[in-house]
């Protein structure tokens, strides 16, 4: 077992490796999919599933997933989680045949929506307020860079070994998280659990699956929209009709009440629309430098590393910088930063210097891991323990949904950029302006906040305080 002084510090770099394991293996696939299709005997495109399942599996489970961590307590959900997605990748790595490994990926996305979202909920409630901030930047880190890795490991792999490699990688660390999770984490449990609040569930499930559904048609060529449309409506209804249930319900696992702190709905719903506008990014630059400016993958994946630099540069200097300036200086001065970031990779040609775009991609790097670790920490400054497990939920799926919606929007945004300059790189240029203008939509809500909003985390203390509600 560990020191007590230490357990918050262990505990979250455990959680850390396990979301690095599983936002890794949320996209890893997608360059190996060719050599996969061969030895399933299929066509490369029906490999999609595999992704799309994982993802429907994350959405529709993560919402039980704090009610799971107080009926069975958090460290046995998670150690359980951990175990589920390990052996669901062996089944992924000796599959033979598409249909068990959509089986295999099913259980692997369960494994995932019990192992994040409990694992943060773990790290919140071992964690004192004054060091949130360095908790949160610690779990914010593995999301933001394991998309911009994830191609090229999987391609490395793939090239140099074999597909299976990338599932069979995660047992002997599978293995490893389970075992420390079971020495540095201590279990908690409710004495009395509430019942299960079955019809939100269920109708987030619905609900979930339509919107997933809605945006894989939107990766395909021609965009079948009437079916996109219903599908849209369908997802809609349903969260209509979870939002009546969860209102009725006397034990509801989406945390409505909690939207009536200034601090939590600004960062579940602005911070959802500009996590939506930051995920365009990774799709966006890879296939702009390959399609647009002819790098092939390589040369591709070392601009988009940039990135990934300047999310690891920033993560020592978050907490200074929101100390200094405050949660919501830094969520509007930031925001607008990136945006302009954003906006200036419409500058880009393929004639530009590479240390003009390096540049560019680290400044983007940067700015990204500020603003994502300081809408993440504000989230549940003000959260009650009681309705931690609850909120917890609720922004987990906000955030998947976002990240999800994000690949779709730069889709979409392509496409129209498509329409207006023809394919080239001008098609790109427009995508990345439409990012921009969205991000600058995602920063409106921080206006709203109190300007010692956080403070208790952050330290800051501005001049002239407003009340906080």
């Amino acid at each position: 077992m560990a020191r007590a002084d230490a357990a918050p510090r262990l505990a979250t770099a455990l959680v850390a490796g396990a979301f690095f394991m599983e936002n890794l293996d949320g996209t890893v696939i997608a360059t190996a999919m060719p050599q996969m299709a061969n030895s399933f005997g299929v066509r490369p495109p029906d490999l999609h599933i595999g992704m799309t399942v994982y993802m429907l599996a994350l959405a529709v489970f993560i919402p039980i997933s704090g009610w799971v961590a107080d009926r069975f307590g958090a460290r046995r959900t998670f150690t359980s989680a951990i175990a589920l997605f390990t052996f669901a990748s062996i089944l992924c790595g000796i599959s033979h045949s598409l249909p068990l490994f959509t089986a295999a990926r099913v259980l692997q996305g369960i494994g995932g929506a019990m192992m994040v979202p409990v694992g943060r909920l773990v790290v919140l409630r071992v964690t004192e307020k004054k060091d949130l901030i360095h908790a949160i930047a610690t779990l914010t880190w593995p999301g933001l860079i394991a998309p911009l890795i994830a191609p090229p490991l999987g391609g490395f792999i793939t090239a140099y070994a074999n597909w299976r490699w990338i599932f069979f990688l995660n047992i002997p660390l599978g293995i490893l998280a389970f075992v420390l999770s079971r020495l540095w984490i201590r279990e908690e449990k409710r004495p009395e659990p509430p019942p299960l609040d079955r019809w939100t569930f269920l109708f987030c499930a619905i609900g979930c699956t339509a919107f997933i559904c809605g945006l894989e048609t939107m990766r395909l060529p021609r965009i079948p929209w009437v079916q996109t449309l219903l599908l849209a409506a369908l997802s809609l209804l349903m969260a209509f009709m979870a939002v009546r249930a969860t209102r009725r319900a006397a034990f509801p696992i989406i945390d409505l009440e909690s939207m009536k702190l200034k601090t939590f709905a600004s960062t579940v719903m602005g911070g959802s629309v500009f996590r939506v506008a930051i995920s365009v990014a990774p799709f966006l630059l890879p296939l702009m430098f390959q399609t647009a400016f002819g790098l092939d993958a390589f040369q591709a994946g070392l601009l988009v590393l940039a990135l990934f630099a300047g999310n690891v540069a920033m993560k020592p200097l978050t907490t200074p910088i929101l100390k200094r300036f405050g949660f919501r200086n830094v969520l509007i001065v930031n925001g607008v930063i990136t945006a302009l970031a954003m906006a200036a990779c419409a500058l880009l040609q393929p004639g530009t210097p590479r240390v003009f775009i390096l540049a560019l991609l680290f400044l983007n790097g940067l700015c990204r891991s500020l603003q994502f670790t300081a809408i993440a920490t504000l989230t549940f400054v003000d959260v009650p323990a009681e309705r931690m497990s609850s909120a917890n939920s609720f922004s987990s799926l906000a955030h998947r949904l976002s990240m999800g919606l994000g690949v779709a929007a730069g889709a979409l945004a392509l496409q129209l950029g498509y329409a207006l300059k023809g394919q080239g790189v001008a098609a790109f240029h427009v995508a990345f302006i439409l990012s921009a203008v969205l991000a600058i939509v995602g920063i409106l809500d921080s206006f709203k906040l109190p300007l010692d909003a956080g403070s208790v985390t952050s330290g800051h203390r501005p001049r002239r305080a407003e009340p906080t509600s």
